[in-house]
């Protein structure tokens, strides 16, 4: 369908930045919720068991990605504010 003379296009919405975003923000989740994957005592780490240990080192991945999706998703949105006033 073509576009009216002087209108302006919409930057597409599934981006591959978005695409990031969503992976980094649904990878904690669906890594803590298959429980299967680390309901188990060995490998220990300092004496913590693997249970324990795996759910704390995602405290720290999802903090990581969670800031990465943040300033992908700020770039995102310059990008879209500064193409949408060319």
């Amino acid at each position: 369908m073509p576009q009216e003379p002087g209108a302006a296009q919409r930057p597409p919405t599934v981006t591959p930045a978005r695409v990031v975003i969503a992976l980094c923000l649904a990878a904690p989740f669906v890594a803590l919720l298959w429980v299967g994957s680390y309901a188990k005592v060995d490998p220990a780490f300092i004496g913590i068991p693997f249970f324990y240990w795996y759910q704390m080192l995602w405290v720290v991945v999802s903090t990581l990605l969670t800031m990465l999706a943040y300033k992908l998703w700020q770039r995102d949105q310059r990008s879209r504010k500064g193409g949408a006033s060319a």
